[in-house]
């Protein structure tokens, strides 16, 4: 789909029992959508129907319907997600928009759950998800294929080569042979011109019926020891021939035996492994995130209650007793949980367990890490044996096919060249006998005129197959060109692929960092000079390695009151600056992963913590990217979005 021509100015949206929605209709316009009203009115509700028609799973059913529906009419195609409910289980059906629905998922769909918005908002590392959407096992295949093509290339090149090598003495010897050519058919001509002289001093005297039959014979040997010169001639190229593929099948023969038997059956259960110990690390990412947003809620509860006691949580060790002593003597609290009262101390006790248990669940998440790693590299390994087995079984099956054609012909030629041999020796009798009884010297000159024939002949003939040979090889040659241009084509794109991740992973950051400057300078943030990512490796153990892992690592500059700048931490971020950096690593995502190419929409939601007057720059600045943002926005924050310098948009008050 083209999306500037196919698109069109508008699309429609139809949404049937989706989230609060009954039923409706809107059609979005090209460029900025706004939804404004009130919490509550079905905004969010009709951003889902948009998100399930490109294909996000982030759409819900209406709770009293047993099935729903959203469509979405984009130029002449409409693309629809259909939701059905069964004993209790949703299930997802239909014809959404084609494309990954994770690209939609991470850098389409902003609402509140949005995995980016999220991490950012719980400072956590960034790099997993902006590779995410890179398949580094299809660029690993992919690398594979290639590898493959550019060795059969570089057989080729080396045969082509060896031929080429074979030139040099093909035409020596066609030299020599159109001199030999040249001076038999002097001599040919002068023999005839004598032949022809003794025929006039006889007069007309007519050959003899046996002189007939010798030139029959000396024809018939003539034609013998040529056909077994070509024999001989073939049998030498098909020995050599015969030795090289031998040899070839030797090697490739010791090369597989030399390979030990992948085991199958392993490689089976290590894929098992791995997925299980992906879905174990995918469960402890998700408790050791949640028993953080408990022990930070616990935290924040207790500075309610007692900043000091908070204080003596925070400083570590050493300072527990001094911190159960305030606990003891503040007394009891009421629970912010139950409501009941309960003991400062026990609560301190409880938070206290919930980061240790953290702690260890962030150990075991190290050691799941180090186990998928080693079993990832156990089934490269595994696989790679198998691949090169199987192609190297390939190989000598089709070199055994070869190695048995050749020896059949070998056999073959063999055999005629002993028909020819004996042939040649009954002819040879013959003439010999013919000679003894025809010893008349008008026949000697007609003997050396047809052996001076076959001579010529011979030469012809060979000279013939050399000139055949060279324009062969000279015609095949023609290819050596095309192949190196395709091996150089292949090598820059194994050097692209080997490249690329390093390469997304720049154009991330450096677009980030692009964007982010940008964006402050529009928001005018009096307290930050700067908020850019940094691409770092770093150590860490995991179990009982030491292991190498890159992230991203976001900075905050601040200036001070004196006009110098200094770095601040990024947890001291408010939660207004936290989405707008989290909309801006998305918009990164965005733009480095070419979505805008594929889904040309960006739904915006739950911007509440950023001022009116720097949302709508934000939108206006997303607008130049996007082709279709949707957002939705109080009634406050629209009056931001009515001045003169506000960006065009078009509203929407009614779903």
């Amino acid at each position: 789909m083209s999306l500037e021509t196919d698109l069109g100015s508008t699309v429609s949206v139809h949404a049937e029992n989706i989230g609060g929605i009954d039923e409706t209709t809107v059609s979005i316009s090209r460029g900025i959508t706004a939804l404004i009203g009130q919490n509550a009115t079905n905004r969010t509700s009709l951003l889902q129907a948009i998100a399930g028609a490109l294909g996000s799973d982030h759409v819900t059913l209406k709770s009293d319907a047993e099935e729903g529906e959203t469509s979405l009419v984009v130029g002449e195609e409409t693309f629809t997600r259909r939701l059905r409910r069964k004993n209790g289980t949703v299930t997802r059906g239909g014809d959404p928009y084609p494309t990954d629905s994770e690209l939609v998922d991470l850098y389409a769909v902003l609402l509140e759950d949005n995995e980016v918005r999220r991490a950012v908002r719980q400072g956590r590392d960034l790099r997993d998800l902006i590779m995410r959407p890179v398949d580094t096992e299809a660029i690993r295949r992919e690398i594979g294929t290639l590898v493959d093509e550019r060795q059969r290339i570089d057989e080729e090149l080396d045969r082509l080569d060896a031929l080429a090598d074979e030139l040099p003495d093909l035409e020596a010897e066609r030299s020599r042979l159109e001199s030999e050519l040249s001076d038999a058919e002097e001599r040919l001509e002068a023999k005839r011109a004598e032949r022809e002289g003794r025929k006039t001093d006889e007069g007309d005297r007519s050959p003899s019926e046996r002189g007939d039959v010798l030139d029959e014979r000396l024809a018939s040997l003539r034609a013998a020891r040529s056909d077994l010169e070509s024999v001989e001639e073939d049998l030498r190229v098909e020995h050599k021939s015969l030795e090289s593929f031998r040899e070839d099948y030797e090697a490739a023969e010791e090369q597989y035996e030399s390979l030990s038997v992948p085991d199958d059956d392993r490689l089976s259960v290590i894929e098992e492994r791995i997925e299980g110990l992906r879905e174990r690390k995918r469960s402890l990412e998700s408790t050791i995130s949640e028993l953080g947003r408990v022990v930070q809620f616990n935290k924040e509860r207790l500075e309610e209650s007692g900043p000091e006691l908070l204080a003596g949580l925070s400083d570590g060790a050493a300072a527990d007793e001094h911190a159960t002593s305030r606990l003891v003597a503040e007394g009891t609290t009421t629970c912010w949980t139950c409501g009941s009262e309960v003991e400062r101390d026990s609560i301190a006790e409880t938070v206290e367990q919930l980061r240790e248990l953290r702690q260890r669940k962030r150990s075991e998440r190290a050691e799941v890490a180090e186990r998928i790693a080693d079993l990832g590299e156990e089934a490269d390994e595994l696989q790679k044996r198998h691949e090169e087995r199987d192609r190297l079984a390939s190989r000598l099956e089709e070199l055994a096919g070869e190695l048995e054609r050749r020896e059949e012909t070998v056999e073959t030629l063999e055999e005629r060249r002993t028909e020819l041999e004996t042939r040649i020796e009954e002819l040879e009798t013959t003439v010999e006998q013919l000679q003894e009884a025809q010893q008349d010297e008008l026949l000697s000159l007609q003997q050396e005129v047809s052996e001076l024939t076959f001579e010529r002949d011979r030469l012809t003939e060979r000279l013939a197959d050399i000139e055949a040979d060279i324009e062969r090889i000279e015609s095949e040659l023609e290819s050596r060109e095309e192949l190196q241009a395709r091996r150089d084509e292949i090598s820059g794109e194994l050097t692209d692929l080997r490249t690329r991740i390093d390469r997304i992973q720049t154009e991330a950051v450096e677009g980030f960092n692009t964007h982010m400057a940008a964006v402050l300078d529009r928001l005018e943030y009096d307290n930050i000079a700067r908020v850019w990512i940094e691409s770092t490796e770093r150590t860490v153990s995991e179990g009982n390695h030491r292991v190498t892992e890159e992230t991203f690592d976001l900075h905050v500059v601040r200036p001070s009151e004196s006009g110098a700048t200094y770095e601040d931490s990024v947890d001291h971020l408010s939660e207004s600056e936290r989405e707008v950096v989290g909309l801006v690593v998305a918009l990164a995502g965005y733009l480095v992963h070419d979505v805008q190419e594929e889904v040309p929409f960006m739904l915006l939601d739950s911007l509440e913590m950023i001022d009116g007057d720097r949302l709508a720059k934000l939108v206006s600045y997303l607008n130049e990217y996007v082709l279709f943002l949707v957002v939705v926005l109080l009634p406050d924050h629209a009056e931001a979005f009515e001045g003169p310098d506000a960006p065009e948009h078009r509203r929407i008050t009614e779903v």
